[in-house]
């Protein structure tokens, strides 16, 4: 049962995200910041939701768009806005960038720009946990586009058949880059995948985070008692466009429109006040947040680039 304050929290976390991430484009646009990256943003109750199910020292896998597990999972925000920078205090010592995000400590085995590249990685993770007999579970987060790649059918199989601690957490947010998932699948329920498996699945509103939270701590714990993985699938919507390349083509301003109604930060924030939580509380937290990621670009500011012998080091074996 979640308390006020686990649900607070979840707020600020979801809060803290999105902050992060609009603060990031803003100083991409800048010119502050370089390369690319792709934004979390109205995403964030599937990582909020989700890792508020694990213990800490539980793990995640994550994917191309992953700056909302991360801080979900507990990433230190100065180090991730340091590594956007390309600074040596950042997660990578600025040479891995939004997508190269990893905080072992904190259970975070890591980001990669390859689609589906983490599902194996979390499988095998799982393997070792079971092996290990550490009684810890692994978290895997991946988009519809990934679900049709033959890494996914191959680790999800592995995982079911060897009934290994991992949780499958499909973030459908509606297109791979540009393709609609409606286009992409003969089902209509991505969650339907799971049969092929003989492991349960099911489709949650992602951008509910109280729901996320309950569906995913159903799965946890059959992964925890050993009865092996279960595949969710996270109905949600990126605002963004997949990076900052992106044009959009391929929606409507209509569509992400009536999408941005259902904002996940909002409808928390109304269930919050339902439960007696006032406004000025809110905004109490909301400003905290602010302040919070304005110290993370001051600190990436601050910190030193990378010298070359260290990048040497760092790339090269």
């Amino acid at each position: 049962m979640l308390s006020l304050e686990d649900k607070l929290e979840m707020y600020r976390k979801m809060y803290l995200i999105r902050t992060f991430e609009e603060r990031a484009e803003e100083l991409y646009m800048e010119g502050k910041i370089w390369g690319t990256f792709h934004l979390y943003v109205g995403e964030e109750a599937v990582a909020v939701g989700a890792c508020s199910a694990l213990r800490p020292d539980d793990y995640i896998t994550s994917t191309h768009r992953g700056h909302g597990h991360c801080i979900a999972k507990g990433a230190d925000v100065n180090r991730m806005m340091a590594e956007l920078f390309a600074k040596d205090t950042g997660y990578s010592h600025g040479l891995g960038g939004s997508m190269h995000i990893a905080d072992v400590d904190k259970g975070n085995l890591g980001a990669t720009g390859i689609v589906g590249s983490g599902i194996p990685i979390a499988t095998g993770a799982a393997l070792g946990c079971k092996l290990q007999k550490n009684n810890k579970v692994v978290l895997c987060f991946f988009g519809d586009g990934a679900a049709n790649t033959g890494a996914f059918h191959e680790s999800v199989n592995m995982a079911a058949a060897f009934r290994l601690p991992v949780v499958f957490v499909c973030e459908n947010n509606m297109y791979a880059m540009s393709f609609s998932v409606k286009k992409a699948f003969a089902i209509a329920d991505i969650s339907e995948r799971a049969l092929g498996y003989g492991i349960p699945g099911a489709g949650v509103d992602g951008n509910n985070v109280l729901e996320m939270y309950e569906a995913t701590q159903v799965a946890v714990e059959r992964a925890r008692r050993g009865e092996g993985p279960t595949f969710l699938e996270a109905r949600t919507y990126r605002w963004k466009g997949h990076s900052k390349s992106d044009a959009q083509a391929y929606r409507t301003k209509e569509e992400v429109r009536e999408w941005k109604e259902k904002c996940p930060i909002k409808f928390l924030g109304g269930h919050l006040k339902e439960e007696g939580v006032k406004e000025a509380e809110l905004e109490s937290i909301r400003k905290k947040v602010e302040a919070e990621i304005e110290e993370a670009v001051e600190f990436a500011l601050k910190s030193p680039e990378p010298t070359l012998e260290e990048a040497r080091r760092m790339v090269y074996v």
